[in-house]
């Protein structure tokens, strides 16, 4: 599949001349990097870091200044006692600061909340990663099979090819009829259409993987076609569904995420409890004014701001006794959404559970169908050996050679079929046990 590449190659680099083929771990990788999904998710990551940061600066002080400018105008009391109209203006400048010193426990628990959220979004993203993995690894192995079953097709036309020659030389030379002839060019006509299909099947396969990858197009996509090292014949190295379970409960970043949900959800129950607590803290400032009313002589601008210099400071406690019932109610449904997180951590369990039972018996049905599809091939193999030799020495007609030969070809179809069905299978089941995605007999 010698293409010209418009995608960046697996070392990393842009493409623009032929382009090396990529390993399913490449594929991977490059769509943990590149997929929208992943970085939407990443995103929302930074966005928990932020408020852990911001939930930590709250047991910071904190720092205002404020310039103000007034004026009154009017009819107003004078200082003996009678109404005159005046015009006043004062200019006041303060600077202020205030430390929260008790808060309920409400800033160290908003803290912790943040982090639990933080983790448990890590781990989201995490699993995003996984699910993403897994999504490429099945577009992987469907080209492959994809690939597989073009060649079969491929095969199929150079045996028809053959035995429309075969005929045309009979004919010739008096040996075969023109029925025949005409049967089998109608069966290489077909046989072409199933290849034709076939490719078509391919190109939509590398469509899927490349979308997966988020490039615009699949021209001069290739994948690396590995030579597949051995096949087992048997389940016992699958485990069983129990144990393999166990596995992924102490692995899987869904798991962790749930099981942090239920706890970021203790936090905030907690959280609401802290309006049943006073509250203490600390303030202190700096203040001074200008002052002038019509009528009456002021000192000078730095003569006010001087001799008006205050300072304060101050603490402020604050006991709540009714807030409406808004504490209560805010506990209560902190409680409810701790129950939701604990029926999502139970449901997130049996959904992973169900999951690696579907595995387990997709991998026990693929291999005893590898195993049948290898005993079929090998009888129908036989079986179109002697049909072929029979046809060849005319003691068989062509209908019975090609019925021969179409089960022949099937066989390799289904054989194809199961051993990659397995290897995908096999390769999942090692997955949710927390080793890396891999096709395990070809060491993709």
């Amino acid at each position: 599949m010698a293409q010209v590449s418009n995608h960046p190659s697996p070392s990393g680099g842009e493409g623009g001349g032929p382009q090396s083929p990529w390993t399913l771990r490449q594929c991977c990788d490059y769509a943990v990097e590149h997929n929208i999904a992943i970085r939407q998710q990443a995103n929302q990551r930074d966005q928990q870091a932020l408020q852990l940061q911001t939930a930590k600066s709250s047991r910071l002080p904190d720092l205002s200044a404020s310039v103000g400018e007034n004026f009154s105008f009017g009819r107003g009391l004078t200082a003996d006692n009678t109404y005159s109209n005046t015009n006043t203006s004062s200019t006041n400048f303060s600077v202020g600061t205030s430390v929260p010193l008790f808060t309920g426990f409400q800033i160290p628990n908003q803290i912790k909340l943040n982090q639990l959220n933080l983790e448990a979004a890590t781990a989201e993203l995490e699993k995003a990663k996984n699910d993403i993995c897994v999504q490429v690894a099945q577009a992987y192995v469907q080209i492959l099979y994809d690939m597989e079953i073009a060649d079969v097709a491929q095969r199929q036309i150079a045996i028809d090819s053959a035995q429309v020659a075969r005929l045309q030389a009979l004919l010739d030379a008096g040996r075969a009829s023109e029925a025949e002839l005409s049967q089998q060019r109608a069966t290489l006509a077909q046989s072409r259409l199933t290849a034709t299909q076939a490719v078509g099947n391919l190109r939509l396969a590398y469509l899927a993987l490349t979308q997966l990858l988020e490039f615009e197009s699949p021209e001069g996509f290739s994948i690396v076609r590995p030579e597949i090292l051995e096949m087992p014949d048997n389940s016992k190295s699958l485990g069983i569904p129990d144990e393999i379970y166990a596995d992924a409960l102490a692995s899987k970043p869904e798991i962790q995420a749930a099981t942090l949900r239920v706890s970021a959800a203790d936090r905030s129950i907690d959280i609401a409890r802290a309006g049943y607590m006073p509250t203490l803290s600390f303030s202190a400032g700096l203040g001074t004014n200008y002052y002038t009313t019509s009528g009456f002589k002021a000192d000078g601008f730095g003569t006010q701001l001087k001799n008006n210099f205050s300072q304060y400071l101050g603490f402020n406690l604050n006991i709540p006794i009714f807030n409406r019932f808004q504490t209560r109610n805010s506990i209560r449904s902190a409680k409810i959404d701790r129950e939701n997180q604990l029926l999502a951590l139970d449901n997130t369990k049996k959904t992973l559970y169900k999951e690696i039972q579907q595995a387990w018996y997709n991998a026990i049905a693929a291999n005893e169908k590898l195993r049948s599809s290898a005993q079929a091939r090998q009888a129908s193999a036989d079986a179109f050996r002697l049909v072929q030799a029979k046809y060849e020495a005319g003691k068989a007609t062509i209908t019975e050679f090609n019925e021969a030969k179409n089960n022949y070809l099937k066989t390799e179809s289904d054989l194809t079929q199961a051993r990659y069905e397995y290897l995908y299978q096999q390769a999942l089941l090692q997955f949710y046990r927390g080793e890396p995605l891999q096709l395990v007999a070809t060491g993709l």
